[in-house]
């Protein structure tokens, strides 16, 4: 068991950690004393977000439906999770002269940039308080993969993470429930799932489940529907709730990795509470 020197033990509260970080990306690691940390997720995360809207020439919230847009319209985007770039991207969206504009391959791969640099962001925020509380406290060496680590694996193919933690089991039954309900959801939807013009918001969820979602939209999305889909609106739900169930995984291998580093029983290792039970006479 390792402790940290009660000398150089953090006062940084967890929650000002993760807020900090979400604001701008790294500077939650920047206040742990984590400099390169810090920097390394400034220029990353942030980097793939000025790509993004090189990419894009800024298009974002233009692509919902006119009677839908304004400001706080993407608050429920991948977008927000960087919320310092977020919040100047939206600041410069005008809505009163947009025309359409074709949904080239430079739009969709702009589109992903941006997406991936919020999520990205938000895993560096789970980091950032993990980490914050580490710094303050006792921490079971090699007890398991750090939570922000084993949370982004999971994050790049559903079921990764629990591999990551040597949960084989329940890591392959998670991989084929999530990608079994994500294809069943595209084969209902005959693809137009894999749409952010058509379908902005389940668009949204569908990006929880990772490059996963931006691989299949690369080859399959954006076709050219003569007919409305028969079983449209439940593939569009399904795979959408695909990766709302994603992130139920992701905050399971979190909490595993979490407690075995601080030496806490796992809910599965816990034996009946004390006072439960029939009562000895």
């Amino acid at each position: 068991m390792s402790s940290t020197d009660p000398s150089n033990r953090s006062a940084v509260n967890p929650n000002v950690a993760a807020l900090l970080t979400w604001l701008v990306p790294g500077a939650g690691h920047f206040l742990l004393g984590h400099m390169r940390l810090a920097l390394s997720a400034l220029v990353v995360i942030e980097g793939l977000y000025v790509a993004g809207l090189w990419l894009t020439g800024g298009a974002f919230l233009e692509l919902l439906a006119p009677e839908i847009r304004g400001r706080f319209a993407g608050a429920l985007t991948p977008e927000v999770g960087n919320f310092g770039a977020f919040f100047l991207h939206v600041r410069q969206i005008d809505f009163t002269n947009l025309s359409p504009a074709p949904f080239d391959t430079k739009l969709f791969i702009g589109l992903a940039l941006t997406s991936t640099s919020g999520l990205l962001n938000l895993i560096l925020a789970s980091k950032a308080h993990f980490d914050a509380r580490a710094q303050a406290g006792t921490v079971i060496e090699g007890a398991a993969i750090q939570p922000g680590l084993a949370v982004f694996f999971g994050w790049l193919l559903p079921g990764a993470g629990h591999l990551s933690q040597g949960r084989v089991a329940r890591g392959l039954f998670s991989f084929l429930l999530i990608t079994g309900m994500f294809a069943l959801g595209c084969l209902l939807a005959e693809g137009t799932n894999l749409d952010r013009t058509r379908h902005f918001y389940y668009w949204a969820g569908q990006t929880l489940l990772g490059p996963m979602a931006f691989v299949a939209e690369y080859f399959s999305g954006h076709a050219i529907m003569d007919l409305r889909a028969r079983y449209s609106d439940v593939g569009v739900m399904l795979a959408s709730v695909a990766g709302v169930l994603n992130v139920l995984l992701l905050l399971d291998v979190y909490g595993y990795s979490e407690a075995k580093l601080f030496g806490r029983p796992l809910s599965t290792e816990q034996g009946p509470s004390k006072g439960s039970g029939p009562k000895a006479p």
